[in-house]
């Protein structure tokens, strides 16, 4: 988008100076730094869209330049792009790591790559609502149930919605669970996806690449097989991978977990509909409150939310209403309690409507999925 602010920062005044002609034949602003901590004052002061930097820095190590981008909330989600004199890969990967975005070395090539990169970073800002539905599933604390839940509503969404093309993306670090409990088995992953060169993940290769779960009737995108692989994700490319599939498939189903961080944070500012998982004990409905809470000082609308209150322990716990009164919000769908019967299906890489059709919980999935779609919809449309 023209007239966007785009900080370079880079001690060579000939390469800062290179790069901002060729920004400005865009009609951006530009704003120059030739030192890591006088770039820091004017990212802080301000707030640029876009920052380009030499990670090469002689005061400040751009690794250290990025984590305090991060930790701080006027920067925590810009665009950072590392125009770089290192190529070694140990330096790449310590940068991405840190919280860079997107890594170009410095060849004849590179201009005409962060051209494209700035171009797609800041397109237009309406462009976030195009595409397909993104739905988000996330929850305040660990055992929550919030992958079977996602999973399973994925599929009554592709049921209920034939014509419909649904993923389903596990982003939840440092280890998905999906896999498991679909019964996944290839070597493909959101680790090994995120390491291929970004012009190679474009929409065409997630609507053709991903792999469709027959039983499941949608693809998945799994998450990192072990935490080691997870260690290694290149965090920066998300967003982008996010947006590919977006404009690939019809409805996005994100699992996050019970992950709030700077890269997460903006898929649920985004998201189409938010669905926040929260069990009955009072510790999990306490954190809820305080998750919700902070969303909202975010600017997240109460009407983006999809509370669900799944009992996946036991009976025992606060009811509906005890827990809507703590959080503050209307729950939406109350899972009934299913005994063995989840693991049974988690375990036999079944989903609940097909092994349990009968089952209240079936019934429940149905209405609840129906429900997220129409109001998903309702609020795309506004």
């Amino acid at each position: 988008m023209a007239g966007s602010k785009i900080l370079i920062v880079d001690a060579n005044a000939a390469s800062r100076k290179f790069v901002a002609e060729a920004l400005q034949k865009d009609g951006h602003h530009i704003l120059q730094a030739a030192s890591g901590k006088e770039g820091l004052i004017v990212a802080w002061r301000d707030r640029p869209e876009v920052i380009i930097i030499d990670p090469v820095m002689f005061d400040l190590k751009g690794e250290d330049f990025a984590i305090r981008l991060r930790s701080d909330e006027r920067t925590s989600r810009v665009f950072l792009i590392a125009l770089s004199s290192d190529p070694l890969p140990a330096r790449i990967r310590s940068c991405m790591d840190a919280g860079f975005n997107e890594y170009l070395v410095k060849t004849a090539q590179a201009i005409p790559v962060l051209m494209e990169t700035v171009s797609r970073v800041l397109g237009d800002t309406a462009a976030a609502k195009e595409g397909g539905l993104l739905i988000v599933f996330l929850s305040a604390k660990g055992g929550t149930g919030t992958s079977s839940l996602c999973a399973n509503i994925a599929m009554n969404i592709a049921r209920n919605q034939p014509e419909a093309r649904v993923v389903v993306a596990d982003l939840v670090l440092p280890i998905g669970s999906i896999a498991g409990i679909v019964g996944y088995e290839s070597k493909q992953n959101l680790v090994t996806i995120a390491d291929m060169p970004a012009p190679e993940t474009t929409p065409e290769f997630f609507r053709e690449h991903l792999t469709a779960l027959a039983n499941w009737h949608f693809h998945l995108l799994a998450g990192s097989p072990d935490p080691e692989n997870g260690s290694q994700l290149k965090v920066g490319r998300i967003g982008d991978i996010v947006e590919a599939l977006k404009a690939s498939y019809d409805f996005i189903l994100l699992d996050l977990g019970r992950s709030l961080s700077w890269f997460s944070q903006p898929l649920i500012e985004h998201a189409d509909l938010i669905a926040m998982v929260v069990s009955t004990d009072l510790g999990t409905v306490t954190l809820t409150k305080t998750v919700w809470e902070y969303l909202r000082s975010k600017g997240v609308q109460a009407a983006l939310l999809y509370t669900i209150l799944n009992r996946a322990v036991g009976l025992e716990g606060l009811t509906k209403a005890e827990a809507e009164k703590i959080i503050g919000v209307e729950i939406k769908m109350a899972m009934p309690y299913l005994g063995g019967n989840f693991s049974l299906a988690n375990n036999l890489h079944q989903p609940i409507t097909l092994k349990f059709p009968q089952d209240t919980a079936s019934v429940v999935l149905k209405e609840a999925s129906q429900q997220m779609v129409d109001q998903a919809r309702r609020l795309r449309a506004k």
